[in-house]
């Protein structure tokens, strides 16, 4: 009698298909599965209307082992989410509609991605990854809603790319600004937020699901604290940044230290940034006296002083 011998504890991350110890084989009657939908599919009748396919933990992992991948690379800080109403609420929150330009860092399996084209947003996706770039560009392949990117974007030309994007699309009611939605590895976060929040002329919001301790300190952090820095100055120099909600680290895939969070930055024009000569002297004497402008930023009387400093600097 053949007696199929169970297998390792599995993985937490993965499933597992063995039958309970002592199952017969010829017991076993293959039951046949329906295929998944499409990830972009209309509706029969409502070619308007597309259906989401559901990305949880069993998607990603299978994603990741079409790839011959079976682990996230922690070198790129690879945290892939599993929850799709968390990317939806990402969505939400930036309010993509139909027609808008998104720009997606690190897009990963593609989980955001098929949100963000089913609200019906052109998307350019930026991936340093080439195996999941090449994994994102096949599973939309039947899509011209995305441009996938296989770059560094901290060394990347977004500007350039999204021109040419919107002309290779021939988009006859071009919009005023685009808005980035992501899903942020969180190595590269404070320095992928210093190269997007002055770039208010291209950008009206940015969306990114950061780890929590930095967004709360980017949002919510006041000035004669120990936790206000340059960063801060920084970041309401360009934008006004808001706080939305709290992300536990079990939706993410594999399952990180600490937890995540939405924030929202709405980005500044530069008729509005706080009056400086040079703002890049400016930034050189936040760096050089941190403790003096933690204590009097944003301050107009302290602008107004620092204006003559500011053009001999």
């Amino acid at each position: 009698m053949l007696v199929l011998r169970p297998t390792r504890s599995p993985s937490p991350y993965s499933v597992s298909c063995s039958p309970p110890r002592g199952t017969l084989l010829s017991s076993l009657v293959p039951t046949p599965r329906r295929r998944p939908l499409p990830f972009v599919v209309a509706c029969a009748g409502q070619p308007e209307v597309r259906r989401i396919c559901e990305d949880d933990y069993h998607s990603t992992v299978r994603s990741l082992n079409s790839r011959g991948r079976h682990k996230p690379r922690k070198s790129l800080g690879q945290h892939y989410m599993l929850n799709s109403s968390i990317n939806e609420e990402l969505v939400n929150v930036a309010g993509v509609g139909e027609g808008d330009v998104v720009l997606e860092i690190g897009p990963g399996t593609g989980a955001l991605t098929n949100v963000l084209i089913n609200a019906g947003a052109m998307v350019v996706a930026v991936e340093k990854d080439p195996h999941m770039a090449l994994l994102v560009q096949e599973r939309f392949n039947s899509t011209d809603q995305l441009l996938v990117l296989q770059e560094d974007f901290t060394k990347c030309h977004i500007c350039s790319h999204l021109t040419s994007f919107l002309e290779k699309n021939h988009m006859e009611t071009r919009p005023t600004s685009a808005k980035v939605v992501s899903n942020l590895p969180f190595n590269i976060s404070t320095e992928v937020i210093k190269q997007l929040l002055p770039m208010g002329d291209i950008f009206s919001d940015v969306v990114l699901l950061l780890q929590e301790e930095t967004a709360s300190r980017l949002a919510d952090c006041s000035l004669r604290t120990p936790e206000y820095r340059p960063i801060n100055i920084f970041v309401q120099f360009y934008s006004d940044p808001e706080y939305k909600f709290k992300v536990e680290r079990t939706n993410f895939f594999p399952q990180p230290n600490v937890d995540a969070a939405i924030i929202k930055f709405r980005l500044k024009q530069s008729a509005e940034y706080p009056l400086v000569t040079s703002r890049k002297s400016f930034f050189s004497m936040v760096c050089l006296h941190s403790s003096t402008f933690s204590v009097s930023f944003l301050s107009k009387s302290f602008f107004q002083e620092r204006m003559v400093e500011l053009q001999d600097y």
